[in-house]
């Protein structure tokens, strides 16, 4: 009963249908071989889609990275002026990253557990 719905077709028989079709309508065949020529040329030539797709997401991350880093650059700019101008700025900058003490002063550091 399957056998009603759907009809047999054999690969030699598909295959000489299909070259029967392009030698009938010679025009159309080449003008498909062009397309798919021209198709595989814009997608995978060197100035082709999938390359500029692939440099365009490379050119957001560098985007991204400059933003970033134009922050931290502030950030550091914004430090060295209070570095430079603020006594108790460089006093509590010693005190927290180099572990130094005033004299007589005792220095307990609390380690973090992991």
């Amino acid at each position: 009963m399957e056998d009603q719905f759907y009809r047999n077709l054999q690969p030699d028989r598909m295959l000489k249908k299909i070259a029967k079709s392009a030698a009938k309508n010679k025009k159309r065949t080449v003008l498909l071989i062009f397309l798919f020529l021209v198709l595989l040329y814009l997608l995978f030539d060197n100035k082709g889609i999938i390359t500029r797709l692939r440099l365009e997401a490379q050119h957001r991350e560098w985007i991204e990275k400059v933003k970033a880093d134009s922050v931290e650059t502030l950030r550091l700019q914004e430090q060295i002026k209070a570095l430079e101008g603020d006594k108790k700025t460089i006093e509590k900058t010693a005190r927290e990253k180099y572990g130094m003490a005033r004299e007589g002063e005792t220095v307990y550091q609390i380690k973090k557990e992991k």
